[in-house]
């Protein structure tokens, strides 16, 4: 039986994105015949997937909450794991160490010693996913961080990057062993009766045209962009609805009072966070799915969803979409609030070309974004794994 170590520096489990990834990953090898350890932060609900057991490091601060991105609850948390791994490594025989995020610098380095192959599982660029703390922004610091990157990604045995990526860990680093995965359509179908439900909590008559948000509102989303269109599509289409589903309770109010300073109350509704199989009929009632993404590498997990659920979808035309959607499958507008307004609008207008998107998505989703195929993907990445060497590359 093959034994896998995987680290997840992340609440497990919860309904937001690298977790997401994880679990997904976690079924496939479960599916594939691997039994893994997963060793993850003290927060999140568990999960019963056949062959995986579950370690949490320790949590004497009591911390109960880890926010997206560096923290220093993450940084405290990160610094348990790294005793728990050698732990581990003592105590057990593992064929591979796959390492998500940061937790791949450590996974090398006791690979290394331990004479155990590691996957690098990267979400994100390292010295571009810093950069929205200001002295992560300075040139030295940047310059630190790519040399960190590139020793990462060089003497990791497989980077499986999302999609997205692949080009970008070819030009930091060119010998690295690198291979694209993507999410797999997981959703459920949403019937009638759930739909109406949530037509009706939100008051939502079958007369509104509804646009859907999906996701967290941090600042990279472009949720400002989304938000300074809805009055120019308002202007065109009085009975279009936005709903945003995704944020935290604080985010979520704070971004209810800006609504209403904007006067934008009766155009939005806000939603908290929810989980996974409550997001279908959020999905199913859109007549236009929007993403306003402005910046990033790494494609968002909702892209995944947006096409799979067979609704027109209105995105910015930034390399990061283009990876999955183009011309065919959406509409690709400039990350501004006055083209994003203009798509919304045009496709709500033109119902047979949002029809003909939709269709388009939908059976892209259906020949190449599913379960077998997922699963296929991970066997490959797995099987090409090599016993790793004994030089490591400097920075």
């Amino acid at each position: 039986m093959r034994r896998v170590l995987l680290i997840a520096p992340q609440p497990f489990y919860e309904d937001r994105g690298t977790p997401i990834a994880v679990r997904q990953v976690l079924q496939a090898l479960s599916e594939l015949g691997y039994e893994v350890d997963i060793l993850t932060y003290p927060i999140g609900r568990g999960v019963e997937i056949p062959g995986v057991r579950v370690f949490r490091v320790g949590n004497f601060l009591k911390i109960r909450q880890v926010p997206i991105g560096l923290s220093l609850r993450k940084l405290i948390l990160d610094a348990a794991i790294l005793p728990a791994m050698v732990r581990l490594l003592r105590e057990n025989r593992y064929d591979c160490i796959h390492a998500v995020e940061e937790a791949a610098f450590p996974a090398v380095v006791l690979g290394r010693r331990y004479g155990i192959p590691v996957i690098y599982d990267m979400q994100s660029g390292l010295p571009e996913q810093l950069t929205k703390h200001a002295a992560f922004r300075l040139r030295p610091v940047q310059a630190i961080l790519r040399r960190c990157e590139h020793w990462l990604l060089t003497n990791a045995d497989l980077v499986m990057c999302y999609r997205g990526l692949e080009g970008y860990v070819s030009s930091v680093a060119p010998r690295a062993r690198v291979r694209e995965w993507f999410s797999f359509n997981e959703l459920p179908t949403a019937d009638a009766e759930q739909v109406a439900a949530i037509r009706a909590e939100l008051q939502l008559p079958l007369t509104k045209k509804v646009v859907v948000y999906t996701g967290n509102f941090e600042h990279y989303q472009g949720i400002p962009t989304l938000l300074s269109a809805i009055p120019s599509v308002a202007a065109v289409v009085p009975e279009a609805v936005f709903v945003l589903v995704g944020g935290s309770g604080g985010e979520a109010e704070a971004l209810r009072r800006g609504a209403k300073r904007m006067g934008l109350n009766g155009s939005l509704r806000v939603v908290e966070r929810q989980s996974r199989e409550r997001m279908t009929p959020y999905l199913a009632m859109a007549d236009i799915l929007v993403s306003t993404r402005s910046q990033g590498g790494n494609l968002p997990l909702k892209i995944f969803d947006y096409v799979a659920a067979g609704r027109p979808i209105v995105a910015t035309d930034i390399p990061t979409h283009r990876t999955l959607l183009n011309e065919e499958r959406a509409l690709l507008v400039p990350p501004n609030p006055e083209a994003v307004a203009r798509g919304i609008t045009e496709l709500l207008c033109d119902r047979e070309r949002a029809e003909g998107l939709a269709a388009a998505a939908r059976s892209y989703a259906d020949e190449h974004l599913g379960w077998i195929r997922y699963l296929q993907l991970v066997g490959d990445a797995y099987g090409q794994l090599r016993t790793p060497g004994t030089e490591t590359v400097g920075l």
